[in-house]
């Protein structure tokens, strides 16, 4: 018995997920612009570019793996009023100038970005109560050389001890210094800082909170005591915040750290931070990495015909070399 229908009387509902999904995704044409200086478990505090408006943010989902730090410039949708209980999104991440990365130790693939857009490494080591740990240092120094931060070296606790001999271990690398004691002014420190958007970076019990305390009146930054029998600090600072200085610039404060991984930087760039050692190293033997015991290699040439000095080529050596020890040395 026919009944009059054929296959296009039938109808299919689509099947969950056939719906091809857009790839197109929102402009945000009117997103506000915003720095951030501070992130607390999902939370991201911005500071609006058009004034000193806080805005509490989480970031938007269509980010998708993008990791948002203190420095990002980012653009904000929602509400931006600052109002206790508002919540705005973080629509857009901004190019960043510079990333200073490190990883968990020299063998971790997983890189973690500790800030971004700073221009400035402040290396922060006491002269005792700790004791300095010259091989994290120099991990630092190549972080700071890797990302295209500016290196100054932060000696702090100098009325415990004598700070030259570890000032003229950098000498030859022509670090800048800087030195502090407690109870002293921190006129040299400022001048330094002045201007720019600095990242503190040192081992625990340093006194990179203790510093941050003296440069930002109010910051309140929690501070703590070296253990005795371990010569170790405890992490006083959980989280990286950025703070206004009262003349001009910015300064972050990260916690305390143990090693600093170097994964992510290839040694064969380390050199490119020393311009008068690349210029010498146009002669070098391909596939030369310029590290001591190297046959053949330029520099050495260059340090005997009088060219560079032998102490600046055993320094960028030491460095080159601290790529490949264990990050916590």
């Amino acid at each position: 018995m026919s009944t009059g229908y054929d296959e296009s009387d039938v109808r299919v509902r689509p099947g969950r997920g056939s719906r091809p999904r857009s790839k197109i995704r929102p402009a945000h044409g009117d997103a506000v612009q915003a720095i951030v200086v501070a992130v607390d478990r999902g939370r991201y505090t911005c500071l609006l570019s058009a004034g000193d408006q806080g805005v509490t943010a989480m970031r938007a989902r269509e980010l998708g793996r993008k990791s948002v730090v203190v420095g990002d410039r980012v653009g904000l949708v929602g509400d931006v009023s600052g109002r206790a209980g508002a919540l705005a999104r973080i629509v857009r991440l901004d190019e960043r100038t510079t990333v200073l990365r490190r990883t968990a130790d020299d063998d971790d693939p997983v890189e973690r970005v500790v800030v971004a857009n700073a221009d400035q490494l402040v290396i922060v080591t006491s002269v005792a109560e700790p004791e300095p740990r010259p091989r994290l240092i120099d991990r630092c120094l190549v972080a700071a050389y890797d990302a295209g931060l500016e290196p100054l070296l932060c000696v702090t606790k100098t009325d415990l001890g004598d700070s030259s001999s570890l000032l003229a271990t950098y000498s030859a690398l022509g670090v800048a210094t800087v030195t502090t004691a407690r109870s002293a002014n921190l006129d040299a420190l400022t001048e330094r800082l002045a201007g720019r958007w600095s990242v503190l970076v040192g081992h625990s019990g340093v006194g990179k909170s203790t510093l941050v305390n003296a440069l930002v009146p109010g910051a309140e930054r929690a501070t703590g005591q070296v253990n005795v029998v371990t010569g170790r600090g405890r992490h006083t600072s959980t989280s990286a915040v950025a703070l206004p200085l009262p003349s001009g610039g910015w300064v972050i404060d990260t916690p305390g750290i143990r090693s600093f991984g170097l994964a992510h930087v290839d040694p064969r760039h380390l050199v490119h931070a020393f311009p008068d050692l690349v210029r010498e190293t146009k002669d070098c033997p391909r596939g030369c990495t310029h590290a001591a015991g190297e046959p053949e290699c330029a520099l050495d040439v260059a340090v005997d015909a009088g060219r560079i000095e032998r102490a600046r080529v055993d320094s960028f050596r030491r460095l080159l070399a601290s790529r490949e020890r264990q990050a916590g040395d």
